[in-house]
């Protein structure tokens, strides 16, 4: 085995494993990442991922990566979230995200901003308190939805890369 081989073996474990790391803390971008992981194993002489499996498993990880935005928003409609809820949700994960490139709490300001957002906005809508804190428990099943769904992502890539490494050997 050549060292670049070597070097992106490596690479890709290293990948995968931030990946599933990235999958429940926020800043890290954890689909895109276990994907690289896949995509940088396949040039690995002995390792034969289809075009077609590659393409697959990005669009999939695209798809998964939107999700994860969108699914908290979702959550809160599905909760019986008013358009004011949902608003707020957006722009809870959007304080959520701001707050975790500033400040050591990123996983709890990304879990609380929708929950809180969707709950400010709804109260801002004059929702009574029981139905705008059935609205921001909605964003935070979304929440959960969504990492419960990049951590299986996160698990299907590692699994692609052992087995084929298991081979290798």
């Amino acid at each position: 085995m050549d060292g670049l081989s070597i070097i992106l073996i490596i690479a890709s474990i290293l990948l995968v494993l931030v990946g599933l790391v990235g999958a429940v803390v926020p800043g890290i971008a954890g689909t895109p990442i276990s994907f690289l992981g896949l995509l940088a194993l396949s040039f690995v002489d002995g390792i034969d991922y289809s075009t077609r499996f590659l393409v697959i498993m990005g669009v999939i990880g695209a798809i998964v990566f939107t999700l994860d935005y969108v699914v908290p928003v979702w959550g809160t409609k599905k909760f019986g979230g008013t358009k004011a809820g949902v608003r707020g949700s957006t722009i809870g994960l959007i304080l959520g995200l701001l707050i975790t490139l500033f400040f050591p709490i990123g996983f709890i300001a990304v879990l609380a901003g929708p929950f809180i957002g969707a709950y400010i906005g709804e109260k801002n809508n004059g929702t009574p308190d029981n139905l705008a804190w059935r609205s921001a428990f909605g964003s935070f099943v979304g929440f959960l939805a969504g990492t419960f769904v990049k951590i299986a992502y996160g698990c299907v890539c590692i699994f692609y890369v052992v087995k084929d490494l298991i081979k290798l050997i």
